[in-house]
């Protein structure tokens, strides 16, 4: 982990472990008796529910709302947004004209989302509006030139960009020199300098106030649609059209979808939005929602896990390896029968994307282990890059690099013509989308921009080896700094005898788990491992028993072939310690209670 004693002494290890297989501390939330006292006797909890609330900073004035995250309380006035008011005038007078207005969206499940929301709150206006989702191969990223040009050409006087367009500054002069109005609704990086547009509605603003840069691009167009919805109160128009307002949280499922998905911190009106969001999910209005989740085969409550890891990745694979525009159309239809044969669709896209990840994957991996080279030095920053990878899946890829090498990573995809598309994803504590902010602006990439923990790119391939060398020299004292303070964190120690469903349903409580807001994870002491195989590609399967005698089933993911599977294999009828988080598990009408291992020591 790392030699730094003196930060080790000053923390609380947990059962002293100081450097693990996967060379991490375990290390205690920080929860004072006090304030676990304090919110056991004020709410009725389990200690082991009020120690996780409070090993997460939550104090007691806070607990309530952190148990009961309500949108009453934390949903912010739209006006209070730089340009909002602005947004919400012009599309409300583009609606009261019934201009011809689109949605330019990101193929990504946060602008698949935010795309069908404004195609939703159309539609309950009895107006019709135009979603533009870029092809991901022939278009790339973002707002584009073309795209743009051809929607005014088709009678398009307004286009709203969702997820995207904070930095796409030629496309969107052109195109309002051309008479276009653009509304940017944006959740990424901005720079100084804004895009030409009516409005730029983005909480990562430089100069908009602090507190809510952590909502997705989903989020930020929620509270705009809120806005225009008020605009359209305020001026009479729904009396007018004698139609009744739109139920606006009805649609909370499809925020939910985009934040937990975007992999933004789950906090403050994020976790708002995701729980109540996941109560709307569960009631199954959703029609696209509906059928994807038959599809994913999901026979269980919809929680955070079902929706990052089974539904987000087949919306996604529409942008990946397929039609781009599936997604929003699955989230924004109506017709039972159109969502079961885009879902039917999707999950084939899905199937065909892993196929193309599994080759890019063992690619790019032996690519950096031939540099890194035996018992070489890994470098602060991981890039590899290869011509013919399929651009749909280098993000993925980017993260499994991140996961394997502990390194902020970017995996770029170069076409038979020098012209390369880049994905990257970062460890924390290191700003990767700042970074390649920097790269741009310093004219080694065409394009590029991102956020903390994801970024992409666009550049010529003869200046990869510039972007490798740029980014290790400005992130190397950050990556540094990361890996010195990296350890598990964890919420105490559990006996094998402890977990069952009833624990779970427990901690459950203090959910929803994600980004920002991490799922309980327990420290096992002496376990005993009764059985260990390697499932799936490279999936390890135990039973682990307590010294009582008890047991319970475990998996770590992904990781045959890694330090923590190599032990776990090797500790066939042996007693060692793990950690990880626990999750009910529901077949065949019974649930059970098993261990989800992160990591492990002797």
């Amino acid at each position: 982990m790392t030699n730094n004693n003196t930060s080790i002494a000053k923390v609380d290890l947990i059962l002293a472990v100081e450097k693990s297989v996967t060379e991490r501390a375990w290390v205690a939330r920080p929860a004072e008796h006090r304030i676990i006292q304090a919110i056991v006797q004020n709410h009725d909890l389990p200690e082991i529910v009020a120690r996780v609330i409070a090993g997460r900073g939550i104090n007691i004035a806070d607990a309530e709302f952190f148990l009961k995250p309500t949108l009453k309380k934390m949903l912010p006035d739209p006006s209070q947004f730089k340009d909002m008011d602005k947004a919400c005038i012009r599309v409300a007078d583009a609606i009261i004209s019934e201009e011809k207005v689109a949605v330019f969206g990101d193929y990504d499940v946060d602008g698949a989302t935010s795309s069908a929301i404004f195609k939703r709150f159309f539609k309950s206006l009895n107006q019709n509006i135009t979603a533009y989702i870029p092809d991901r191969m022939t278009e790339g990223y973002g707002p584009n030139t073309n795209a743009l040009l051809e929607l005014k050409s088709t009678g398009h006087k307004l286009v709203i960009t969702v997820d995207c367009g904070i930095v796409s500054f030629e496309p969107l002069k052109v195109a309002t020199d051309a008479g276009l109005d653009i509304i940017v609704i944006d959740h990424h990086q901005a720079e100084a300098k804004l895009p030409d547009a009516v409005a730029v509605v983005n909480p990562n603003r430089l100069d908009e106030e602090p507190g809510y840069g952590q909502l997705a691009a989903v989020g930020v167009s929620f509270i705009t649609i809120i806005g225009i919805n008020r605009e359209l109160r305020n001026r009479g128009w729904y009396e007018e059209q004698g139609i009744n307002e739109p139920k606006i949280i009805e649609w909370l499922d499809l925020v939910a979808l985009g934040t937990i998905c975007d992999v933004v911190p789950l906090v403050g009106i994020n976790r708002a939005f995701v729980s109540q969001g996941l109560k709307v999910m569960a009631e199954r209005r959703n029609e696209g929602l509906k059928a994807l989740s038959d599809v994913a085969g999901i026979n269980e409550p919809l929680g955070t896990y079902h929706a990052g890891f089974l539904l987000g990745p087949r919306v996604n694979a529409g942008g990946r390896v397929g039609r781009s525009e599936s997604g929003t159309i699955l989230l924004s239809t109506d017709d039972a029968l159109e969502a079961q044969n885009i879902s039917n669709e999707l999950n084939t896209y899905n199937a065909e994307r892993q196929a193309i990840e599994a080759m890019v994957l063992d690619d790019a991996m032996s690519q950096v282990q031939r540099k890194i080279g035996v018992g070489g030095v890994v470098p602060p920053i991981i890039v590899a890059s290869n011509v013919g990878w399929h651009p749909g899946v280098i993000g993925i890829v980017a993260g499994r690099l991140k996961e394997h090498f502990g390194r902020p990573t970017i995996i770029i995809a170069v076409d038979d013509s020098g012209n390369a598309k880049g994905s990257g994803r970062s460890i924390m504590g290191v700003d990767l989308g700042s970074a390649i902010t920097a790269a741009r602006q310093s004219d080694i990439l065409t394009a590029g921009g991102g956020h903390a923990m994801a970024a992409g790119l666009s550049m010529q391939s003869k200046n990869i080896d510039a972007l490798d060398k740029f980014l290790c020299e400005r992130l190397v004292i950050n990556v540094d700094a990361a890996l010195t303070l990296l350890s598990l964190k964890l919420d105490g120690v559990l006996s094998i005898g402890a977990i069952n469903s009833n624990l779970v349903e427990i901690l459950d409580q203090v959910g929803p788990y994600g980004q920002g807001n991490a799922a309980p994870r327990f420290a096992f002491s002496d376990v005993y491992l009764s059985y260990v195989d390697i499932v799936g590609k490279d999936h390890v399967k135990c039973t682990l028993k307590g010294l009582d005698g008890s047991s319970v089933k475990a998996m770590a993911f992904r990781c045959a072939d890694k330090p923590l599977g190599r032990l776990l294999m090797a500790s066939r009828s042996k007693t060692i310690k793990v950690a990880g988080t626990i999750r009910n598990n529901h077949w065949n009408g019974r649930t059970s209670a098993e261990i989800f291992i992160d990591d492990a020591a002797e």
